[in-house]
Formats: structure tokens, sequence, C-alpha cells
């Protein structure tokens, strides 16, 4: 007995010890350290597909081999995104971040602070748009969100062709200034890319223009208010398209249900990633009850699957196109 209990005597004071270290540790886990990834490479992370999409343009063939991240690539809302800790991580290791900068990307303030990255710089898309950027608007018979408190700027800004031409030119720029040694080869591709879309801008404005009918009708939110304003056309919708609501009252329903009855629509549309209850029952609503509900796709929910099989901005924009020609046909 007393042999043991000397070994234990003597064991004792290592054994707490390694518990006070155990401890210390486990407190210290509690507040993660962001570690910076060493590579030589440039890192470029974009929050959205569109800006992703205006970044690979102009990367072009990639002379300086820099790496290109999409944070939203599984079909997840910009409106009800949570950044992980990975993504936290992703931006903290980017050299150039590119958001939207609306109420939707409140989170990256404090993921910027988290990221402890004085070389990061970032790009703000509704401050490269500048005066063109809009404030959310409530038209006529539109469903009032409760939760809005306050003007705020409408965030779709990539839904024109023009402002997407204005933010390609402000990404040519920030890829210059991280790579001056290729920064005609990134002017080149964005110049090259800027003719695509006003090609697809010439091609919206004679298509719509020869339409008698100049108004749509959503049965969902409405995040197109810049597509609509570059070719004036008219718009009735359930909700705004930042609106946090998803069941349209009895008076809204009514209303759109009348509209689509004066105007002698054939169609009604929703958005991507919505489901069409909204528009279902607002079809149910009306005299004729045969609207057909058509899709405009507003890129808010593209996945890694959707890119792999080749979409692009430009193929998304050329079959909105085609959807809006057809939506706007009356009887």
């Amino acid at each position: 007995m007393r042999n043991k209990k000397s070994v234990f005597t003597k064991i004792f004071p290592v054994m707490v010890l390694l518990l006070s270290v155990l401890i210390l540790c486990g407190c210290a886990s509690q507040k993660p350290e962001v570690k910076h990834e060493n590579t030589s490479k440039l890192n470029i992370v974009a929050a959205i597909f569109p800006a992703w999409d205006w970044t690979r343009s102009v990367l072009g063939e990639n002379p300086a081999g820099m790496e290109l991240t999409l944070l939203l690539d599984n079909g997840v809302d910009l409106h009800s995104f949570q950044p992980s800790a990975k993504d936290i991580l992703t931006i903290a290791n980017a050299d150039l971040f590119i958001y939207v900068g609306g109420e939707s990307d409140q989170w990256v303030t404090d993921a910027l602070k988290q990221s402890g990255n004085p070389k990061l710089k970032v790009l703000k898309m509704l401050d490269a748009v500048g005066d063109a950027a809009k404030t959310e608007e409530t038209v006529e018979g539109m469903q009032a969100d409760e939760e809005e408190e306050e003007e705020a700027f409408d965030e779709h800004v990539w839904l024109s062709l023009r402002n997407a031409a204005v933010i390609t030119d402000a990404i040519s720029s920030e890829l210059s200034a991280l790579d001056p040694d290729h920064a005609d080869i990134y002017r080149n591709n964005a110049d090259g890319y800027k003719e695509k879309l006003t090609s697809l801008d010439e091609a919206y404005q004679q298509a719509l223009a020869d339409i008698p009918n100049h108004t749509l009708l959503f049965g969902d939110r409405f995040p197109f208010r810049y597509l609509t304003e570059d070719y004036g056309l008219d718009y009735y919708a359930a909700f705004s398209g930042c609106s946090a609501e998803t069941e349209a009252t009895f008076e809204t329903i009514s209303f759109l249900a009348r509209k689509c009855d004066e105007l002698g629509l054939k169609n009604i549309l929703t958005i991507d990633g919505n489901d069409q209850r909204i528009a279902e029952t607002i079809v149910k609503s009306t005299e004729a009850k045969d609207q057909q509900i058509l899709t405009l796709d507003s890129m808010q929910s593209v996945t890694a699957k959707q890119i792999e099989n080749g979409t692009t901005y430009l193929s998304i924009m050329e079959k909105d196109l085609d959807v809006l020609q057809k939506a706007l046909e009356v009887k």
C-alpha cells in the first residue's frame, strides 16, 4: 500500500498539469483563428452566379492561373443564404471578393471583419452601377412586406444586360490591378464579352418593341425591375423582389386575377426556385381559368450541376427573352 500511495503522489501533479492544458486548449478552440493558406495563386471569390460567369469570361484562358470560386453554387437563394465556417474561410483566403452589396448581404460585413486579411479587395456590384441602382418599389396591388421598415436598394442589378456591361468593366479593372502583367488580356476579354451583351440587348429591344402588350403579371416575387425598365415594360406582381412573404392575401390574388382578365393575358409568370401555388390560385380565380404558368429565370438558384451542363449568364438571358415574348401574348 505504501508503494502505491507513493506512486500516486508522484503522478497526481502530472495529471493536474495535463488536465489544465486540456482545459485551456478547449477554451481556446471556442474562438477559432482564421488560417490563411499560403499560395502563390490569386484567389477570386464571387458570391453569385452572374458575377462568377462574368469573371470567368474576363479571365478567358486565365494566363495567371487564378482560382475562381462561386460561393452560392448549390441552388440556395441569395435572400436566405447563411455562410458556413467554410464560406468565411474561402472569403478570408481571397484576393478579390465580388458580391451584390444589398440588404441580403449584411452577413458580408462580419465575414470581412473575421477574415483578418488586410489585402482582400472587394467589389460591390451596387456601387459599380452607381446611379443606375434603383430602390425597391411597390406597384398597385402588390402585397406589402411586413418586415420591410425602410427604403432599400433593389439588389437584382445583374438582371440588366446594360448593368452587366458596367460590372464587367469593373471586374476587368480589378483583375488588371491584381495582375498588371496581363491587364491588356483582361481588357480585351471584357470588350469582347460586352459586345455579346450589347448584341443581346439589341435583340431584346427589337423583339419586345414589336409586341403590342407591354405588361407582365407575376404570381410571385418580382426581381426583374432593372430588366423591365430597360425595355419599357410594365408589371403587376404579388410581392417585391426581396420580399420575405410567401403567402398571398385574398385581396392580392383577386387583384391579380382581375388584371389578368382585363389585359387578356394568356400567361402568368413565376421565378426560378419557387413553387407555383400562388400563380395556380390566380389562374383558378380568373374568368377563363386557362392561363399557362411560365418561369422567368432570375439566376438566384443556379446550381453547380447546371454550370457543368453549360449554363451561362448569356444562355439564361437568351431563354428569358423567349419566355418574355410568350408571356406578353394576349388573347
